[in-house]
């Protein structure tokens, strides 16, 4: 079957041409698409119904699948379907009245800000350490996605303005102040490498972008190295950079345009790890809080 008769190939080719979903986001999507397809067993999936789509989250749901997968599924099938309905190749969408499990929702750890500060603190060994630095400096800096800095070029970079322009979710761009030490990391790092505007930030081999993969892997060993033993990844100095910027400031909308977030109510789960901590202070201090020794 070509491409353009395999509805769910001209679908991820979409996504891939026009909305430029990252490789993470394209896979997922792949694998949840295709377990539609298996399910469906040889059937037209241009004539399933919204039956057909409840029994298939049904199943998923009877072989065990987390509450969350279900919803990364179903959000798969309802884009897919909704791209079907936008084209006319379906006549009704038949996710529309479908809903999976709802997952309990958990706040994400983060890393306190003297553990923030030890971590990036990095003592620069030779060109790979100022690459560390500036890498480990920009993540906590300015909050970003980690296929953002993937993605980065210089180009993209206005370091004496303190400004990194992205592009993130749904190809919307935006602009994000870079902190100081931030940019004397980056200064740093691109006088060793001599890289052109065009090029990557962080370079994988031969020049290409750098995987998400050897991010992740570079920064739990220099976690490590820098004797914090949690688990730390890319996106944990996402939450830690919302977090303390929330503390610090309390403005919920900038944080939200900050980190990229359509829904407000995204961001507001750091405002459950303020009150956390705000928790966690009045059980320490206050006189009728404190437990009787």
């Amino acid at each position: 079957m070509s491409a353009a008769d395999d509805p769910v190939a001209a679908y991820l080719a979409h996504l891939a041409e026009e909305r430029r979903g990252s490789p993470h986001t394209l896979d997922a999507y792949r694998r949840d698409l295709g377990a539609l397809q298996a399910w469906a067993a040889g059937r037209d999936l241009l004539a399933l119904g919204e039956a057909d789509l409840r029994a298939f989250i049904a199943a998923g749901h009877r072989a065990g699948l987390a509450p969350t997968s279900l919803q990364r599924r179903l959000s798969a099938c309802r884009g897919f379907y909704r791209w079907l309905l936008r084209h006319g190749r379906v006549a009704t969408d038949p996710c529309a009245g479908v809903r999976a499990p709802k997952a309990a929702r958990k706040l994400p750890q983060v890393l306190d800000v003297d553990e923030a500060v030890q971590l990036v603190e990095l003592a620069p060994d030779g060109p790979l350490g100022l690459r560390d630095r500036a890498l480990l400096e920009l993540f906590y800096s300015s909050g970003l996605r980690l296929s953002e800095v993937c993605a980065l070029r210089w180009q993209d970079l206005d370091l004496d303005g303190g400004l990194v322009t992205v592009l993130g979710k749904g190809s919307k761009q935006r602009i994000v102040p870079v902190g100081r030490h931030a940019r004397a990391a980056l200064q740093a790092w691109r006088a060793a490498c001599a890289a052109g505007e065009a090029a990557y930030v962080f370079p994988g081999r031969g020049g290409a972008r750098i995987s998400a993969r050897a991010i992740q892997l570079r920064l739990r060993r220099l976690a490590q190295r820098q004797g914090i033993f949690k688990r730390i990844h890319p996106h944990l100095l996402r939450h830690s950079f919302a977090s303390h910027l929330l503390e610090s400031s309390g403005d919920l909308r900038g944080v939200q345009e900050l980190l990229g977030h359509a829904d407000i109510a995204t961001t507001q789960i750091y405002t459950h790890l303020d009150f956390q901590h705000l928790a966690k202070v009045y059980d320490a201090a206050h006189p009728r809080a404190r437990r009787k020794r």
